[in-house]
């Protein structure tokens, strides 16, 4: 599993760090945390949409690291804390979607105006460059072997998102457990390359069915079913919301500026 969340975690402040602040300043890098927003644009919005990115950046390093919580809990059969973990997930997904509302206000002239000058200082960018969310998609299943190309820049990254391709998504260790439970879980579904998308799977269909047969019975596999179908809903809302925006301003930002660039070039006609 990703060891993400045992190498990743920053070191405590230590205690001659703490002179001259206070101890929840001290504890949650308060002075770091509001020094990270930087615009590069004079608009006057330009300062919410970097918060609500690096917001949903946030809490998506959050649910990868709930996700490996909960893959090993899963691993030790905990099925208990498992879905603790995961309802925890559920909830995560509440504040992330709303984030959308933050930037609700923004027009394509208002995008433009601030991606313009994002490129011109960083260059061309693309959402796909975003190595968080693209290590999330990876743990909930979503296998997209060619986005790993984004990040060869940053060679410690396409490490991690490699490593976190080869291996087991979050709803594969699920069906592990479920055949350590004594469900006929097919070989060729447990023994697999798990860097190609799931497929589905007829008998894995009938083994949830039987999980379900008895409302008295698998009770645990019961609450995990149903904790995974509402972190699915969450997620879905978010890819939901993100295709709206996508369609209202960044594809209409796109088009404003070409036609920009279509008005400024000379005239040949």
């Amino acid at each position: 599993m990703n060891d993400i969340v045992k190498h990743e975690r920053p070191d405590p402040v230590p205690a001659s760090a703490l002179t001259g602040q206070t101890p929840y300043s001290a504890w949650m890098r308060t002075d770091a945390l509001h020094s990270l927003q930087h615009p590069v644009s004079d608009h006057p919005g330009e300062h919410a949409w970097i918060t609500s990115v690096q917001v949903s950046e946030l809490y998506w390093m959050l649910i990868i690291k709930e996700i490996q919580i909960a893959q090993a809990q899963l691993r030790a059969d905990d099925l208990t804390q498992a879905c603790r973990t995961l309802q925890r997930v559920v909830a995560h997904h509440e504040p992330l979607n709303a984030t959308w509302r933050s930037i609700a206000w923004m027009t394509p002239t208002d995008l433009l105006s601030i991606l313009s000058r994002a490129v011109a200082t960083y260059g061309k960018d693309t959402a796909l460059q975003g190595w968080t969310y693209r290590h999330m998609v990876y743990l909930l299943g979503i296998k997209q072997a060619e986005h790993l190309q984004h990040f060869t820049p940053q060679p410690q990254r396409w490490d991690q998102l490699n490593k976190a391709l080869a291996e087991p998504s979050l709803y594969d260790d699920v069906l592990a457990c479920l055949h350590r439970n004594g469900f006929p879980v097919p070989a060729a579904v447990l023994d697999r390359d798990f860097s190609v998308p799931y497929v589905p799977s007829k008998a894995v269909e009938q083994v949830w069915r039987d999980v379900y047969a008895d409302q008295n019975d698998n009770l645990g596999l019961q609450q995990l079913g149903e904790t995974l179908a509402d972190i699915a809903e969450g997620f879905s809302a978010w890819k939901h919301l993100h295709l709206m925006a996508t369609r209202r301003t960044l594809r209409a930002a796109r088009l404003l500026r070409h036609r920009r660039r279509r008005l400024a070039a000379p005239d040949h006609g």
